[in-house]
C-alpha cells in the first residue's frame, strides 16, 4: 500500500506530471535542459525529479557534473499503465530547449 500511495502522490502535482511526460516523450534528458525548457530554478526542478525518481519512474545517470534523467527500464506494469494514461491526456509541455554544454 505504501508503494502505491507514494507512486500516486508523486504524480499528484501538475509540474511533476508535465516533467514526467516531458522525459517520456524526449527520452534521456540532461537536468540543465529540463531547467531551460521549464524555465525553473535548479533546486525546484531537482526536488520534482527526486520525487519522481523515489517513486520508481525515473533513473539518473551521472556523467561528471551532469545528471541525465530517463524513464526507468524496465518499468513495472503499474507505472507503465500510468505513463500510458498520461499519454492520453491533453498535456502541454515545453519544447526541449538544449541550453547547456553537457558535452
Amino acid at each position: 500500500m505504501e508503494i502505491f500511495l507514494k507512486t500516486i502522490s508523486s504524480i499528484n502535482d501538475e509540474t511533476r506530471l508535465k516533467i514526467l511526460y516531458f522525459i517520456h516523450i524526449n527520452g534521456e534528458v540532461c537536468v540543465c535542459d529540463i531547467e531551460n525548457s521549464f524555465e525553473m530554478i535548479q533546486s525546484r526542478i531537482s526536488r520534482h525529479l527526486k520525487i519522481l525518481k523515489d517513486a520508481g519512474f525515473l533513473k539518473v545517470d551521472r556523467r561528471g557534473r551532469w545528471a541525465f534523467y530517463s524513464i526507468r527500464d524496465p518499468l513495472d506494469e503499474f507505472r507503465q499503465s500510468i505513463l500510458k494514461e498520461i499519454s492520453c491526456l491533453d498535456i502541454q509541455v515545453p519544447m526541449l530547449n538544449k541550453g547547456c554544454k553537457n558535452g
